[in-house]
Order: structure tokens, then sequence, then C-alpha cells
């Protein structure tokens, strides 16, 4: 399929670059005979991604994860003669994936969240695509980063005043801590499986309000924002309601008597 066809399906100019990158890392992959790589992907990018190597009917990736439940991936595309080293995993993804763990000093143990390593990194004018997953614990964090900004992060990082105390240094990214996600069940009924219906159990909110909350961009499907009432909600869409929360549509359960249909839905506390 031509570049031109495939760009054409795609209507953001974000999401004509992405496609872009993606088709020039598998041609390089294809034409240099050697790998390549993306930088993190959140889901809806990862979809993207998937959609434009079906069409290209690239066999030869994978999507790097740190870890058992990180969200950001990397996508990896390599040539055939590497093909035997990725299927029995052999690779050595710090090559292309660098760790830097944050210990905070006890005064200020379990003071900061995610937003405050975040917008430390952003202020050093790193590009949000070159940062993978921030994991939080009480201590400090794990900060997953492509391995060309490593060292510009690990030389910087320190020079701002909230880490000035704090110890900072590379860490290898396969002793990266896993995350403590507090999850819960939870069940709900709803008359239709749309978008609408679903955040006003989600939100406890009448529907008047969930029109307001989607109009204002508050709610996003599969990371995305969504303001379309009536969209139709599938098993595992995740569901980010601004304020609320991050959802995951689990499972079915049937309906009730009087027809309502019953969900089960993981909620990030």
């Amino acid at each position: 399929m031509y570049k031109t066809d495939i760009l054409n399906k795609y209507k953001s100019d974000e999401d004509k670059l992405l496609v872009s990158k993606v088709l020039d890392k598998i041609k390089f992959a294809k034409t240099k005979n050697q790998i390549s790589n993306t930088d993190f992907l959140d889901m809806y990018q990862k979809k993207i991604s998937e959609d434009i190597l079906n069409a290209e009917k690239e066999e030869n990736f994978i999507y790097y994860y740190p870890c058992e439940d990180t969200e950001k991936a990397m996508l990896i595309i390599y040539p055939e003669k590497y093909k035997e080293i990725f299927e029995n995993n052999r690779f050595n993804f710090s090559q292309l994936v660098k760790l830097i763990r944050i210990t905070l000093p006890n005064q200020l143990k379990g003071q900061y969240a995610h937003k405050d390593y975040l917008s430390g990194i952003m202020k050093l004018g790193i590009k949000r695509e070159k940062v993978g997953d921030i994991l939080v614990f009480e201590n400090g964090a794990d900060i997953v980063v492509s391995s060309d900004i490593c060292e510009y992060v690990l030389n910087n990082l320190k020079q701002l005043t909230r880490f000035s105390k704090s110890e900072i240094e590379e860490i290898d990214i396969r002793n990266i801590r896993k995350p403590n996600i507090k999850k819960e069940e939870i069940r709900i009924t709803v008359a239709a499986m749309r978008l609408d219906c679903i955040v006003s159990e989600l939100a406890h909110c009448s529907r008047t309000m969930v029109s307001n909350i989607i109009e204002e961009q508050r709610v996003f499907l599969n990371y995305v924002s969504e303001t379309k009432n009536s969209k139709i909600i599938k098993l595992n869409d995740v569901i980010v309601i601004r304020g609320k929360g991050k959802f995951i549509v689990k499972s079915l359960e049937g309906k009730t008597k009087k027809g309502k249909i019953i969900l089960i839905i993981e909620h990030y506390i």
C-alpha cells in the first residue's frame, strides 16, 4: 500500500505524523537491515501502529513493556537476521530503554506524585514521547526513558530544586520495580452500552451532567478524547474521566429482570 494512501486514512496531523514515522521505521529496518524503534507509544498510538503493521504485512516486530502493568510501549522492528534473537528473548533491551531511579530524602518521602516527576522532566525540555512510564513509590520513582536522553536527564535532573537532595541514578531496566497499582471491581447496570450511560454510572451523575462532561472533553476512550455520547463501548475499552479516574470494562455478566446490562468494571484507585 502506498504511503499516501495510508496517510489519507487519518485526519489529525498528530496521527499522520505517527503513521509517517512508523512507515519510515519499517522501511529503515528493511532497507538498512538494522533494528529500528519508535518513541514510547500510549494505547491509542499503539493501535494506530498495529494498523500500519497489518497494512504493511510486517511480521518482525515486538512491543516492549518494561514490566507488567506499565502502559507505554516501545515498538521495535527488526530485520529477518535478528528474528531468532527476539523470538528467544535474547535481545538486550537496555540498548534502547533506560531506567532512572530517584530516591527521595527522608523528609520528602510520600510527598511527590506523578505530576511532580513529570513536570520536572518537562522543565528540562524533554519531549514527552521520550519518557515512558513513571512509576511512583513512597520513597521516590522509577522513570523509564529512551536511551538517547538518559545521560542528559541524569546530568540535569539534580539541578532542579525539588530533586536537589535526592539520589538519582541509572538502574538496569531489568530491575524496574513493579508498580503498586490499587484496583477495585465495581458492578454497574446500564440501559445500553453507550458511553453516556456508562459514564453516568461511573461518575454518579445525571445524563444531563454527563453530556456536559463529555462536551467539555473530560472523557477519554482508549486515551483519546471522545465527544460522541452514543459511542458504543466494548469489552476491554479503557474509559478515563477527569476527576474520577480510570476504568476498564472487564466483563458482561448478563441482564437484570428489567433488561438492563450488568457490567463488571475495573477501577484504578
